[in-house]
């Protein structure tokens, strides 16, 4: 059930349900009068300008200061000055679907690399319209999700606490039960970030911005989707007679692993004849849902350094040599092969509980082969333009 409190806008800020419209082509003084469609389309696909994104938050940790984030629209940077404590959160869940991002891709050649003191964050890599790009949208608006509804639950914010209907009485399978607790108020979570992340799509209102939007909204709902009911029991001798409940956030780990499996199952769409949606690329795939994430373009292969696709390329980067998996030199290396290097590892072990309270180790030796990718022979491709 949706909650009636509405999220307070800054004056002249409208925050507003529903889904943005892509808009038309102005016409400028002296253009034809007739543009034909498959020109349109092309437009509606080129990738966007190179710019800041609100993801830089999360580097600026503490120091979040509104007029300082690069990248901000209006509307976010309103919002940020209204609510600076929620800022707080929306960057210390940047840092953690961040996190999230490089765990789900660990064993891939692109690996949700950050590049350091950028305001991009992720460097040209998101200009394309890829399935890569999908997933990043998709995390990113679940973790300002996930962080925001949390920070309501611990009472570290102004403007939002537990979720204030959950009073009464309730009935699952299991029978009748009392809300009690504090229910996370992911209610809020998703107003906020929708408001905040949607902010700077809904301006620009081209193909990508809707791709953009599409993705969003998929990574806010997966978070509600794996809300759980918890309760606890009273009784004698914990019959559970009457039970307390309330609803909690599952851990992070089951948004991003449910992202991951849609980014795999994600799909290529173009833009339907008057600009207002989304027609499958390929006819012979299924038409996408509200929870499928959606794609333009495809992916580089990410082998070779390009900088002006945003790939690191992965000479250098550790390998399984056993594995026949993404992970597996095969792969990782893109057939180029692999350099074997011989190092010790000190890890601790055989360790021993002592009365009373340590656990103490020994530290041991350890020598394992590391294999890492070998760089293309020819060096022009390591500087790719």
């Amino acid at each position: 059930m949706l909650s009636t409190n509405r999220l307070e806008a800054p004056p002249g800020i409208a925050v507003a349900p529903g889904r943005a419209e892509c808009g038309a082509f102005p016409r400028t003084a002296g253009a034809a009068p007739r543009i034909y469609l498959p020109f349109v389309l092309i437009l509606l696909v080129l990738p966007p300008r190179t710019d800041s994104s609100w993801w830089y938050i999360g580097a600026l940790g503490a120091r979040v200061i509104c007029d300082n984030i690069p990248g901000l629209v209006n509307k976010q940077r309103q919002l940020c000055q209204r609510y600076p404590d929620i800022m707080q959160s929306v960057g210390e869940g940047a840092k953690e679907w961040i996190r999230e991002c490089q765990h789900q891709f660990r064993h891939h050649r692109w690996n949700c690399s950050t590049l350091d003191r950028d305001h991009t964050v992720f460097g040209r890599v998101m200009l394309r319209s890829s399935r890569e790009a999908a997933f990043v949208y998709a995390i990113s608006s679940a973790g300002v999700v996930y962080a925001i509804t949390r920070a309501c639950s611990q009472g570290d914010l102004k403007a939002c606490g537990c979720d204030p209907l959950k009073r009464g009485r309730a009935k699952d399978e299991r029978g009748e039960f009392d809300w009690g607790g504090c229910s996370d108020n992911i209610n809020y979570g998703i107003r906020f970030a929708k408001a905040f992340v949607d902010a700077k799509e809904k301006k620009v209102k081209d193909a990508r911005a809707l791709m953009n939007l599409h993705n969003n909204r998929c990574g806010r709902m997966a978070v509600k989707r794996f809300l759980k009911l918890e309760c606890k029991c009273h009784g004698v001798s914990g019959s559970c007679t009457l039970r307390t409940c309330w609803l909690a956030m599952s851990d992070f780990r089951k948004t991003g692993d449910y992202l991951r499996k849609k980014y795999n199952g994600a799909i290529q769409v173009i833009m339907n004849q008057d600009g207002t949606g989304f027609t499958v690329a390929n006819k012979n795939f299924r038409k996408p849902t509200k929870t499928d994430l959606v794609y333009f373009e495809n992916s580089p292969d990410y082998c070779v350094m390009d900088k002006s696709a945003g790939s690191l390329g992965t000479a250098g980067r550790v390998c399984n040599k056993m594995s026949r998996g993404t992970d597996g030199c095969e792969v990782m290396c893109c057939g180029r092969g692999y350099d074997t290097t011989r190092v010790t590892r000190v890890t601790k072990c055989e360790c021993k509980f002592h009365w009373c309270c340590a656990v103490r180790c020994k530290e041991c030796e350890d020598t394992v082969d590391v294999h890492t990718c070998k760089a293309p022979k020819r060096a022009e491709w390591l500087d790719q333009t």
